[in-house]
């Protein structure tokens, strides 16, 4: 099953953490969670790791729209956006495919939503 888009672009971690967030704001998601998962890593287990930052996106309009059709979906909410450095400037982006993950619940309503919410984040990480 494949539950993610991604995209690696060679481009400094931070200005594209800066850009992904814009790019996020246009389709109308905002980061609702920043979670650093090396300095996790660092402060709880004294372990090194590379740079990996997850974003929890949420937009509001789609989150409301989908908690109405199935209330416990919150267990799959946000949207996360990982930002992964690959190491040599390169630098990864995945994205969720909400479709991916929504169409096992057998729910059509809430899966035809999901479809529109992976083509915009599809479209998203493709136009990074």
């Amino acid at each position: 099953m494949k539950y993610a888009f991604s995209k690696t672009l060679n481009e400094d971690y931070d200005q594209l953490i800066t850009r992904l967030e814009a790019a996020l704001k246009n389709i109308g998601f905002g980061i609702v969670t920043t979670i650093y998962m090396d300095k996790t890593f660092k402060e709880k287990l004294g372990l090194d790791f590379k740079r990996y930052t997850i974003l929890g996106a949420c937009n509001p309009h789609f989150a409301i729209k989908a908690l109405s059709l199935e209330e416990q979906l919150g267990v799959l909410l946000p949207c996360n956006v990982v930002v992964i450095d690959q190491g040599k400037g390169n630098v990864e982006v995945a994205a969720m495919d909400p479709a991916e993950m929504i169409k096992q619940l057998g729910n059509e309503r809430l899966t035809k939503l999901a479809c529109e919410i992976s083509e915009k984040l599809k479209a998203l990480i493709q136009e990074l």
